[in-house]
């Protein structure tokens, strides 16, 4: 019950905000990126709040797509997922890649810098990225659906085998 009241004083105030700044549907940002959990804590600065809950899923995939193009020192099961990959998708990475990169420098930038007018413009962009970066992502996903068992199967030696 208390949890209701404060998930429903949290899209009052983020309501309000909204229509002051121009924000996207509570209801989409919280399908992707889970902003309801918001509402356990109190707080005077919720784009702030939102914000960080932006840059903790854009820095997650990353980190991800950072493995998929520099596979060095990755967990094993990511140069299967590596070999399953054409010319075009890890082109396709890159372009991800770079959206995240320019990303991360905006998020450093409005950490040392807080207003809120910059975080607005932060959630309001990077909502957009997102959008382009998932249906990027949800391709690359499909490619290693598919292949998935033609490269786990010739792959059954070990390192002595």
């Amino acid at each position: 019950m208390e949890k209701e009241k404060s998930l429903e004083k949290l899209k009052k105030k983020y309501s309000e905000i909204q229509k002051k700044f121009g924000l996207p549907d509570f209801d989409e940002l919280n399908r992707e990126f889970q902003i309801e959990k918001i509402s356990i804590e109190e707080t005077d600065y919720l784009v702030r709040e939102i914000r960080k809950f932006l840059a903790d899923k854009f820095s997650n995939y990353m980190r991800f797509v950072e493995a998929l193009l520099n596979p060095s020192n990755s967990p094993l099961f990511v140069f299967s997922i590596v070999k399953s990959l054409n010319v075009e998708d890890k082109e396709s990475l890159q372009e991800v890649y770079k959206k995240f990169a320019k990303i991360e420098v905006d998020l450093v930038e409005i950490d040392l810098d807080f207003s809120e007018e910059k975080e607005v413009e932060f959630i309001k962009e990077s909502y957009k990225i997102w959008k382009s970066i998932k249906k990027s992502l949800l391709e690359i996903v499909e490619v290693v659906r598919k292949n998935w068992d033609n490269k786990f199967e010739g792959n059954t030696r070990g390192y002595f085998g």
